[in-house]
């Protein structure tokens, strides 16, 4: 019956409430009344009725204007009996003027008792049904999954509120902070990190929530590295900014991320760095539906451009940076033109019609193949798009006038064992040698590593991985690699940008590389998992490695030599690298276009070989085209 009460619809309650209330009214000033009195026995005359009827009429048109009947009572708090004081404390004051106005028999002390009365069965039986609600809806969940918090501050106060109506149960709150450790919070004693391992035998929990609001990076990943013996799931709350802007609600628990595993805190960005190409200037960006392109046209418009023109070959990818990028313009009541186009960076005449058509002042070139392998086996569009697309957008920028214009780089380029990097090096030869042929476009390249979430990324293949039960694949149990987040990255790109004075190469700082290895490792067991190992065949997930693919180096640089000397920021970097004159550089390039034009796949490699790019690998060509007409071949030859 009480199931059936609890599911009828919202009217029906609204009923019930109202016609309890009215009862319990009547009730409170009868009691109110005996007890004064010391009777069960009071006069009830014309009067009395009237006041309770004033009384009554007037608290239940309080309580609606309240919103004490809209309030759902499964999810209501202690703080909403607020409302009911506030009510009863109205009723009772209503209970006094009415029984001067009407001359009835009431007492002056009987109002202090019908407010006391009148919180009791008005409030008392709320709560009541709310803990019978909580309790039903309990034993339908069924067990709820014992959780440890970990910071007493805000955030953890708030997820502690949120959680209460899903399958989790808060059961401990440790804090590194000596000031709130042993004092009570929300009814849970704060206790030491050092405490966890006995905190989760006790309680059984399987999952630590840190709610560590806007704690700097580095002390997140000294708290996380601290939590990864103990065996437990780690996630955490949406940080502060995510929580006041909407982007998140606080029960969105997520994993860790990324970012939080390798303690890089952000330096603050220089501000005149970022408006110098940007601010009231045509800003284009090629490559705009990728990963950096389009966490650049984010920043950019951020800077206020007078117009911001998307260029990139993937419809849908333009079209969902487009969308994106109108909501956050309405959000920041910003008034910048936007300008979606297709096209192709080898295209150059349609490049440049577009440069010309609103007046580009500045160019991030960000269109790129750069997934290795994939260019291993497609060596000759890999090597017309990273090179000859890099070329023709400058051409066409030369002519139409363009001020500046920053080629996104990559350590790849550095002593590179695959095409994709040997390209890379060849497009960034190519901007230096057109610094040296004319001086009104400014050419600068930017270098740095792998951006964390971005298309091929191993973060979130390591996190499918191990969420399908593993094995999680690892290329070589010594490779390493330089992390950045995509926003850090595409924020520094803009500002090194700013920096060029022709020809000059940029290098961020990436911080300390990262073995992948032990970046599985982490992830695994902060997933509350074990390794599979022959010491530990009962682990939960197994480490396979699988072999360098084609090109892939164990390690990656940033420099190819030491040349190097500081900027005005700290994380950006100036190398004075070996370039070729303009000349030398021209004649290369039409030996190579005619290589590609040839399907000559031998003698592309060759010619990036004997270009200054440092190319060297003793691995088999794979593209798949050229190998497959080569067999063909031979196998006429044999025939």
């Amino acid at each position: 019956m009480l199931k059936a009460l609890f599911d009828s619809s919202r009217t029906t309650k609204r009923l019930i409430s109202l016609a309890y209330d009215t009862l319990a009214i009547s009730c409170s000033l009868y009691i109110a009344i005996c007890l004064r009195l010391g009777s069960l026995e009071i006069p009830v005359t014309e009067r009395e009725l009237a006041t309770l009827a004033i009384t009554i009429v007037f608290t239940l048109g309080a309580f609606i204007r309240m919103g004490m009947y809209r309030a759902i009572l499964r999810y209501m708090t202690p703080q909403a009996l607020n409302t009911v004081f506030l009510g009863s404390c109205f009723s009772a004051l209503i209970l006094a003027v009415g029984s001067f106005f009407t001359h009835s028999f009431i007492p002056r002390s009987v109002p202090f008792i019908y407010l006391t009365i009148a919180l009791l069965l008005l409030g008392g039986p709320r709560l009541l049904v709310h803990h019978l609600v909580m309790i039903l809806n309990g034993s339908h969940q069924g067990k709820r999954e014992p959780v440890i918090v970990y910071g007493a501050g805000y955030t953890g106060h708030q997820l502690r509120l949120a959680l209460k109506a899903t399958n989790y149960k808060v059961v401990a709150f440790v804090d590194d902070d000596l000031a709130r450790q042993g004092s009570v919070f929300a009814n849970l004693k704060v206790q030491s990190p050092v405490q966890l391992p006995h905190i989760i035998r006790k309680h059984s929990a399987t999952r630590v929530l840190l709610a560590l609001g806007n704690t700097p990076h580095s002390r997140r990943a000294q708290i996380i590295k601290g939590l990864e013996p103990l065996g437990v799931s780690v996630q955490t709350a949406p940080a502060i900014p995510d929580l006041i802007s909407g982007r998140a609600r606080i029960e969105h628990i997520r994993d860790v991320d990324i970012e939080d595993l390798l303690g890089r805190d952000p330096v603050k960005a220089n501000n005149d760095l970022l408006s110098a190409c940007i601010t009231d200037k045509v800003v284009m960006v090629t490559g705009a539906g990728g990963s950096i392109g389009g966490e650049l046209c984010r920043q950019i418009i951020l800077q206020s451009p007078k117009r911001i023109v998307l260029f990139e070959l993937n419809e849908f990818s333009l079209y969902q940076l487009e969308s994106e990028l109108g909501q956050i313009l309405q959000a920041k009541k910003l008034d910048v033109e936007i300008i979606p186009l297709l096209g192709s960076v080898q295209r150059e005449h349609r490049v440049e019609t577009v440069m010309r058509t609103f007046g580009v002042q500045t160019v991030y070139h960000a269109a790129a193949y750069k997934h290795v392998p994939l260019v291993e086996h497609n060596i000759v569009e890999g090597v017309r798009n990273n090179v000859y697309g890099t070329w023709y957008t400058a051409e066409a920028a030369i002519r139409a006038g363009v001020e500046s214009f920053v080629l996104i780089s990559t350590d790849k380029a550095v002593r590179p064992t695959n095409v994709m990097g040997a390209s890379k090096r060849m497009a960034e030869l190519v901007l230096q040698g057109l610094s040296q042929r004319q001086s009104n476009t400014r050419f600068s390249m930017v270098r740095f590593g792998n951006v964390l979430g971005s298309s091929g990324s191993v973060v979130p293949l390591f996190r499918q991985q191990i969420k399908m039960g593993g094995p999680v694949t690892v290329t070589h149990p010594e490779i390493i690699r330089y992390f950045m987040t995509i926003p850090e990255a595409a924020e520094l790109v803009i500002q090194a940008g700013a920096m060029g004075t022709g020809g000059d190469v940029l290098v961020l700082d990436m911080g300390e590389p990262v073995r992948i290895v032990d970046l599985a490792r982490r992830m695994i067991h902060l997933s509350g998992l074990t390794i599979k190992t022959t010491g530990l065949p009962d682990g939960d997930i197994e480490i396979t490695y699988t072999g360098l693919r084609p090109g892939e180096k164990l390690y990656e640089e940033l420099l190819v030599g030491d040349n190097v000397t500081g900027t005005a920021h700290d994380r950006i970097m100036r190398a004075e690298e070996f370039c070729l004159s303009w000349v030398d550089t021209e004649v290369l390039l039409w030996e190579l276009d005619r290589a590609c034009h040839d399907y000559a796949c031998d003698r592309v490699r060759e010619l990036l070989m004997r270009a200054p790019t440092g190319y060297a690998t003793e691995e088999a060509l794979g593209d798949a085209v050229w190998l497959h007409k080569t067999n063909t071949a031979q196998l006429r030859v044999i025939k």
